[in-house]
């Protein structure tokens, strides 16, 4: 079976403007890498219209996962959620739930991430909140088994067995 291919898409104003240079992106691509992922990115862009661009782009180009950071939280700015769901076909929240508990185990503030995860095609789009720490803590929860059996399953694989 081929590397699975990602993307990382950051979704920052200030980041995408060059106020100052975004850390979640390269936590994520560095991970990703490192569990023998061709990883692409991060691409940083503009909250809003630019994110469901990237995120078509990216589904376009066959990704199998795309993960954004940023954009998730309560301003008005924060868009992220809202141009996920134009992209996706179908949700798939239990990946949003976990990452959101992993999270608040931590910090109560995780609990205002609005991120979700759906997929588009065969494309596994996942968003997360725009920390290093948010970065860390999705991490743990997409485990490269949960990320494995999630892409084989939108390639219409098998369903693993566990005896």
């Amino acid at each position: 079976m081929a590397p699975i291919s990602a993307v990382v898409v950051v979704a920052s104003n200030r980041a995408a403007d060059g106020v100052y240079e975004d850390t979640s992106g390269p936590v994520l691509v560095d991970e990703l890498a490192s569990r023998g992922f061709n990883v692409a990115g991060p691409v940083v862009v503009h909250d809003g219209d630019e994110v469901e661009q990237a995120l078509r782009d990216a589904v376009d180009d066959g990704y199998d996962l795309v993960i954004t950071s940023g954009g998730t939280g309560l301003t008005s700015k924060d868009l992220t959620p809202e141009m996920t769901r134009r992209v996706i076909d179908r949700e798939v929240p239990g990946i949003a739930e976990a990452i959101r508990a992993a999270g608040a185990a931590k910090t109560p503030l995780a609990a205002l991430s609005r991120g979700l995860a759906g997929a588009k095609g065969k494309t596994l789009i996942v968003n997360i909140a725009g920390s290093t720490g948010a970065a860390k803590d999705a991490l743990e929860v997409l485990s490269s088994e949960l990320i494995d059996h999630a892409v084989s399953q939108l390639h219409d694989g098998d369903h693993g067995r566990s005896d």
